[in-house]
């Protein structure tokens, strides 16, 4: 992955720097939060989450990689992805690519380092 800085800025002009990964892209969305500790990939994919910026709590996301079984839809709906950490090397037999890679692919721009702070705000 990239080793470049992304921000995050709120509608108030509240901002959460972090480490690029997925697209370099910008995007807009509503800001919501899951507090689940698995399903990072039926999250992004689930219409529900159209639209929105997604943050999840739990640290780490990409830790079991991205499949062509385990979506929701057919491409990615969320806007966005804020995260503690992102796994660079996923560790699931059933793994196809990476979730930088996933992001990338469909121009989804992610953030890493950032979620704590936002938690927290």
């Amino acid at each position: 992955m990239p080793d470049q800085k992304a921000l995050l800025v709120l509608e108030d002009g509240t901002s959460f720097t972090g480490r690029a990964f997925g697209a370099a892209a910008r995007s807009h969305g509503e800001v919501v939060f899951s507090t689940a500790m698995t399903g990072y990939q039926e999250m992004l994919t689930d219409p529900s989450f159209a639209g929105q910026v997604l943050v999840l709590t739990y640290p780490l996301a990409g830790n079991y990689g991205i499949n062509g079984e385990d979506v929701e839809s057919r491409r990615i709906r969320a806007r966005g992805l804020v995260v503690h950490e992102a796994c660079d090397l996923p560790s699931h037999w059933r793994s196809q690519m990476t979730l930088h890679e996933y992001l990338l692919s469909e121009g989804i721009p992610g953030i890493a380092g950032a979620s704590s702070a936002l938690a927290a705000a």
